[in-house]
């Protein structure tokens, strides 16, 4: 879990969850529902496997999504938000329609 520092501000708060590369784009992939690790992977061209598992524990261990094991053969997992993490989405939102308003500024 990240450790945060008595006396952050909000903004830096938020950023100590969802600053790291990778976790912002992440998440709005798991907001279209639930996934599982070889979907992610699909979705996030240049992520490694190692990032994208260490991301997926990372907001495991804050609370912002959960994992879901099904015991049948093939094995396979499934990530999904938890209530925390659905309260992100008014920020994903927000960070969305940004990106569209000012396409043109992006190379």
């Amino acid at each position: 879990m990240n450790d945060l520092k008595p006396g952050c501000c909000g903004v830096e708060k938020t950023l100590q969850i969802i600053g790291s590369k990778w976790t912002t784009l992440l998440l709005h992939h798991i907001f279209e529902g639930q996934k599982r690790f070889s979907e992610l992977q699909k979705a996030m061209p240049g992520i490694s496997s190692k990032t994208l598992t260490v991301r997926l524990q990372e907001l495991t261990q804050d609370g912002i999504i959960t994992k879901k094991v099904f015991a049948e053969v093939p094995l396979h997992v499934e990530y999904s938000l938890t209530d925390k993490g659905q309260s992100l989405g008014v920020i994903l939102k927000k960070m969305s329609e940004w990106g569209h308003q000012h396409l043109s500024l992006i190379h």
